[in-house]
Parts: C-alpha cells; structure tokens; sequence
C-alpha cells in the first residue's frame, strides 16, 4: 500500500501539515507533532481505523485516495517454487513408529 496523504490534501489546497493538523484537531483528532510528521511526509506504520475516518471527513475524501494498493510490491512465496497440488491432494507421509518401538518392514 502506498500512503497517499499528502497529494488527497494538495488537492484541496491544503499545503502544510500544520494547516491539516489543526483541521483534525477541529474534529477532535489531536495528533502530535511527531506523528503529523510521519503522516504528511512518510509512510506510516500504522493508522488508527478511527484517525481515517476523521482524515476522509476532513478532506471529504474516501479510503481509496489515501491508500493506493500496490500488489506488484508483494513477493511471490517462496512455495511457489514447489509443484501445485489440486485442493484436498496431500503430500505423501511416511508413518512414524511410537517411541521405543520400529515398524514392521514395508
């Protein structure tokens, strides 16, 4: 996901982070210094489901101008390597002897 905060509030003429974090406040949504700059300049590591709504509310914008997927970004699973089985198909398990005692030959 890219953090797409700052451009959703160029678009409504909002330049600075100061200006956007005294609007939030406005609406109940006070956020320090520190994590106003995270916000507005970075990509944060987390955001409060609650502090997005404000954010929309305030910008009188929607979820998907603040988050832009990116699913080129995410790695293929190193599994991916291995063969596809079909749903239900198990790989093959050799049994395993209780302790202290060995199987009968095969």
């Amino acid at each position: 996901m890219r953090w797409n905060l700052r451009l959703a509030a160029a678009n409504r003429g909002i330049w600075k982070a100061s200006e956007l974090q005294r609007m939030l406040a406005e609406r109940g949504l006070v956020i320090s210094a520190g994590k106003m700059s995270g916000l507005w300049s970075g990509q944060p590591i987390s955001v409060k489901l609650a502090d997005l709504d404000v954010i929309c509310a305030v910008l009188g914008c929607g979820i998907d101008e603040l988050l832009i997927p990116e699913p080129d970004a995410v790695t293929a699973p190193a599994s991916e390597e291995e063969p596809q089985r079909a749903v239900g198909e198990s790989q093959r398990v050799t049994p395993r002897a209780p302790r202290g005692r060995s199987l009968p030959p095969a």
